[in-house]
């Protein structure tokens, strides 16, 4: 008698807590992640890592500005910043002299790109 008294309990519980479920429970309620902007996101990055040898006029062998949303798009689109912020080649790190950038930092730019290198 025990056994079935502890079986209908359970299935009352299971059953129950089923009944519970809003529809608030099955929408997920992660927020959306606007677009990637350089104002917003590029910029302080490039602002923290690059301005030091990328500034006007370069220092330290850097080949070109980073100063305005134009350089850096221009940079992505014709020179190859992401390939050179990603490398893991220790001759190549990006700032000079290493180390690499932080991945996530390395994705938002990536995500930048993906955007559409928006600027505002």
């Amino acid at each position: 008698m025990k056994k079935l008294t502890l079986i209908i309990s359970c299935l009352f519980i299971v059953t129950n807590s089923c009944t519970d479920a809003s529809e608030e429970d099955l929408i997920d309620a992660t927020p959306i992640i606007e677009n990637i902007t350089y104002v917003n996101d590029v910029k302080p990055l490039i602002d923290n890592n690059c301005i030091s040898c990328h500034n006007n006029p370069p220092v330290n062998g850097a080949p070109m500005p980073l100063l305005t949303y134009e350089d850096v798009k221009n940079a992505v689109e014709n020179r190859g910043l992401i390939s050179r912020i990603s490398s893991e080649d220790t001759g190549f790190l990006m700032p000079f002299g290493g180390p690499r950038l932080p991945q996530n930092i390395i994705d938002i730019v990536i995500q930048w790109e993906v955007d559409g290198l928006l600027e505002e």
